[in-house]
């Protein structure tokens, strides 16, 4: 049984994060930490464990960590953790700069850890059939992603997130699309970008091999206009990805699941782990840039 200390006491983090480290027979939570110590103790109570008030003293405590808090804080937690010989559990995006993704990234490998990031698609199992499957069948010439979700309507828990009103669709929302359109286009080498009215944000990317997507993202979107969409096109025809068909919590079990076996096989080449997470970080970066200077943006090579 592998130990977590749970970082983090929001709605992901009661709802998703706690939710299934708590139900998890291959996990036990031995403790929370929060920036807000009165909800790290109700959070704590809840699942009968100690609130701590130090980071790295829950860090001594456990053996991995659990991670749902904004990416900026999100990255020194997960450098002291992996320098300190504890397994990531990470959420996206990884960070909010490619150098805290680079610093997260040397941590983990310096130390030998294991590591997952947890990008929700990923670990649906009828997602991640769809996209193997498509992957093999190959021929795909373009992906489009339309996302357009609103985090402001009444009774939205993330609509007080102050990182995701200062960011964006581009680093909230973003990385879902990518995640689903990376296995099977490809790494990106460039990337337009060009913002819409009310956070919108639209992405152009070419991928390695010539293979082109897109993306149109908001957070703010009419409810009359919410949408979700991942169509491949190629010479197989076009295929629609599938939705999840599990909800969050039950998609992190998967993901406590396969950091679980890592750690046991002592394997370190998990499909989404902090590197899959920087390299993500990089694209982000690049449409940052793109969008801020009106240019096309070559996004570097990832030192594997």
């Amino acid at each position: 049984m592998l130990r977590f200390g749970l970082f983090g006491t929001g709605h992901w983090a009661i709802e998703t994060h706690g939710k299934a480290l708590h139900a998890h027979p291959d996990a036990e939570l031995v403790g929370v930490w929060g920036r807000n110590p009165e909800r790290a103790a109700a959070l704590a109570e809840r699942y009968g464990v100690p609130a701590f008030a130090d980071v790295d003293a829950l860090i001594e405590e456990c053996e991995a960590i659990a991670v749902a808090l904004p990416p900026d804080i999100q990255a020194d937690i997960a450098v002291r953790a992996a320098a300190a010989g504890r397994h990531l559990l990470l959420d996206k995006p990884l960070a909010l700069s490619v150098a805290d993704a680079d610093r997260i990234v040397a941590a983990a490998d310096q130390s030998g850890v294991a590591s997952v990031v947890f990008f929700t698609q990923r670990f649906q199992p009828n997602v991640t059939a769809f996209l193997a499957a498509t992957a093999a069948a190959g021929g795909w010439q373009h992906g489009r992603t339309t996302a357009f979700a609103s985090i402001f309507q009444d009774g939205s828990p993330y609509g007080g997130s102050l990182w995701r009103r200062e960011h964006g669709a581009l680093w909230d929302i973003a990385p879902h699309a990518l995640s689903i359109l990376l296995p099977v286009l490809g790494r990106v080498t460039q990337v337009a970008a060009m913002d819409g009215p009310s956070g919108m944000v639209h992405l152009l990317l070419t991928h390695e091999g010539g293979a082109t997507s897109s993306a149109s993202l908001s957070l703010d979107a009419p409810t009359e206009s919410m949408a979700r969409e991942f169509v491949f096109y190629g010479e197989n025809g076009i295929e629609n990805v599938p939705f999840g068909e599990n909800d969050a919590a039950t998609a992190f079990g998967v993901a406590i699941d396969q950091l679980v076996e890592q750690v046991r096989a002592g394997t370190r080449d998990h499909r989404c782990d902090v590197r899959f997470g920087r390299e993500v970080v990089g694209i982000l970066a690049a449409a940052e840039t793109a969008r801020t200077e009106s240019r096309t943006v070559t996004v570097p090579v990832t030192v594997p």
